[in-house]
């Protein structure tokens, strides 16, 4: 079976999943997707710590379990439904890559709910920290890099310049018509650089 690596960029509630093989001729986008990371996509659940925020302290904490355990099957789920369905294709899902924030690591939840900025922070924190956890629980070789570090990083690696970089990624998603946002293209240049890792690991 030939390998292929699944890459993701989170946002509140959702992420943008791609996977990729590597063929003679460079990366192959073998499927790609928006699975959502809360099984109820509104506001209220999609931005978890805003809604905690409302609630007295006992209530919030529990919520915030929930959501987060939620988040967790959903993401573990996303992973298996793609492993199944590169299976059939013929591909072997090896390696999973998790874009991150450049934050800092979080306080307690009593600390974050008293500031509105960190209550921001959480949020996305919540849904990457739910699908790292899911890549681990998969079994799959795990690489995370910065989001805002990855063309830099992706530049060296592949000994491409960012422009030329650039342009393949756009033509990586054009037999797939949209979306072929910013998302999916970090989202597969995550899953290409994770092959290469495996590649020279």
């Amino acid at each position: 079976m030939k390998h292929a690596a699944i890459g993701f960029r989170v946002h509140s509630g959702w992420a943008a999943l791609v996977a990729v093989s590597l063929e003679k001729h460079g990366p192959r986008v073998l499927w790609r997707g928006r699975p959502h990371l809360v099984e109820t996509f509104t506001y209220e659940f999609r931005q978890p710590y805003h809604t905690a925020e409302k609630m007295p302290p006992e209530r919030a904490g529990t919520f915030i379990s929930r959501m987060e355990s939620e988040s967790k099957a959903l993401a573990g789920q996303a992973i298996a439904s793609v492993k199944a369905e590169l299976g059939k294709q013929g591909y072997e899902l090896r390696a999973f890559a998790l874009l991150l924030a450049a934050g800092k690591p979080l306080p307690a939840i009593e600390k974050i709910l008293a500031s509105h900025a960190l209550i921001h922070t959480a949020d996305g924190e919540l849904f990457r920290a739910a699908v790292a956890h899911a890549g681990k629980q998969s079994g799959l070789a795990a690489v995370s890099m910065k989001d805002r570090e990855l063309l830099v990083t992706a530049s060296k690696t592949l000994k491409m310049t960012p422009k030329k970089l650039s342009a393949q990624l756009t033509a990586l998603g054009k037999p797939l018509g949209s979306p072929w946002s910013q998302d999916e293209k970090f989202a597969a240049l995550a899953a290409w650089l994770a092959l290469c890792a495996r590649k020279n690991s």
